[in-house]
């Protein structure tokens, strides 16, 4: 199985036997009390309203992330995770594809902590939920629980990195630092976070700018036009929060990027304290 599946391929496979299926949005919501403008929610009452036959709900906001954590989407434990998958059915011999109802962010999330224990049999469905409706598929309202399985961790802490590397990238030229939020983000002119602008040295590759008009990736050859790099350098993406900078990591790993990692509390931690360098521009 190739780490993006399309729909029609996931409708010749929907009924393998080792195939666990699993939805992950999360939906972000206008909120006048939250500093940021906004908050983010679990998906899961619109999955119930309907989602892909036999996918169960991965929820990334309640169950797959700390719930009181210093920042929001901070990490289980690689046993706490891996529990709460082998929960979901997620076993060492499954399939897993994962899909949101949005711009892939969530999937990828999910799909780059999958990395992070060492599981490596898992897929993003192209394109999302849209994809799946837009081909005549229909959906379903009925729950999918599966049977409690085995997800054994084998962690690579090496993709998920943390305050002190990031602060030590910043003078580190080898080293290549990717700011995946909008550009006005980037260049300071907009912010939900403490301090605007971007961390000190980071490029700035978009991240919904991965993705066409339909939310589907782009080709490799136009992914690979995006990202220049020395194929052996150490890349370190990050957002907000690490959740597009998930597809961004997941995009680079498909382009054969071998040293790849994911600065999970990104923005959310690295602007609070005023000594970690940021710039503007």
């Amino acid at each position: 199985m190739d780490t993006l599946v399309s729909a029609e391929w996931l409708k010749q496979h929907i009924n393998d036997q080792d195939l666990v299926l699993l939805d992950c949005t999360v939906v972000t919501m206008p909120n006048a009390d939250d500093p940021r403008g906004l908050h983010n929610v679990s998906g899961r009452p619109d999955y119930e309203l309907g989602h892909i036959p036999n996918a169960g709900f991965a929820d990334l906001k309640n169950e797959l992330c700390k719930a009181n954590g210093p920042v929001e989407f901070d990490l289980l434990s690689p046993e706490q995770f891996c529990a709460a998958m082998g929960e979901l059915g997620v076993g060492d011999d499954s399939r897993v594809v994962l899909y949101d109802a949005n711009y892939t962010g969530w999937a990828a999330r999910v799909w780059w902590m999958l990395r992070w224990v060492g599981f490596d049999n898992a897929a993003i469905l192209d394109g999302g939920l849209a994809a799946w409706t837009s081909n005549g598929n229909e959906l379903s309202l009925e729950p999918v629980l599966r049977a409690v399985n085995t997800l054994t961790p084998k962690p690579r802490p090496e993709v998920i990195a943390d305050h002190d590397e990031v602060a030590a990238s910043v003078n580190d030229d080898t080293v290549i630092l990717i700011d995946t939020l909008p550009e006005e983000f980037y260049r300071g002119e907009m912010s939900i976070y403490p301090r605007a602008g971007h961390i000190m040295g980071a490029v700035n590759i978009d991240g919904l700018s991965l993705l066409d008009n339909k939310g589907h990736l782009l080709s490799q050859d136009e992914l690979a036009a995006m990202h220049g790099f020395d194929h052996n350098a150490r890349i370190i993406t990050y957002c907000g929060g690490g959740i597009v900078a998930s597809t961004d990591a997941f995009v680079l790993t498909r382009l054969g990027y071998n040293n790849v990692a994911v600065y999970m509390a990104s923005l959310e931690e690295w602007t609070t304290d005023p000594s970690n360098p940021m710039e503007i521009g």
